[in-house]
């Protein structure tokens, strides 16, 4: 959570993250957590854990997805509107391992009407490129939180 004394938007930000996290049973239960986050951009994290091995012991493709998607919803949701995943495509570059520290960091490049469009960097721990996401992303023109 910021500092107290950080401007109203970022607050939101962490205000609507918390909020979506919370609700959030599998980002949660994969591990995930919020390293940072502020308008249009968030960074999380999460450990590949046995239970995210495939048959390659490398780590499913849908966990890398998953923990890209939910940056991608912090960020998109960081302004308070409620707003969904439109399409989402993810380019696997490297494959993660268990017990890999994976960072991603997601950044709103574009805002127009209810849409937009943002993109997600998969790291490992250490700076390896996992894999890239582009989502696009719908607003529902109704408030996140109460």
């Amino acid at each position: 959570m910021p500092d107290p004394d950080m401007s109203d938007p970022e607050l939101l930000a962490w205000r609507c993250a918390e909020a979506m996290l919370a609700e959030d049973e599998a980002s949660r239960a994969a591990g995930v957590t919020i390293d940072d986050v502020g308008p249009g951009r968030a960074t999380v994290c999460m450990r590949v854990g046995e239970t995210m091995i495939n048959g390659h012991s490398l780590c499913h493709g849908g966990y890398v997805f998953l923990l890209a998607d939910t940056a991608f919803a912090l960020a998109c949701n960081s302004g308070g509107e409620v707003t969904v995943a439109q399409a989402c495509d993810v380019v696997f570059v490297a494959p993660a391992r268990l017990d890999d520290v994976l960072i991603a960091d997601a950044v709103e490049r574009l805002r127009y009407g209810r849409n937009g469009i943002c993109d997600v960097t998969v790291r490992r721990a250490g700076g390896e490129v996992i894999a890239e996401f582009r989502g696009r992303s719908r607003g529902l023109g109704r408030p996140l939180l109460d």
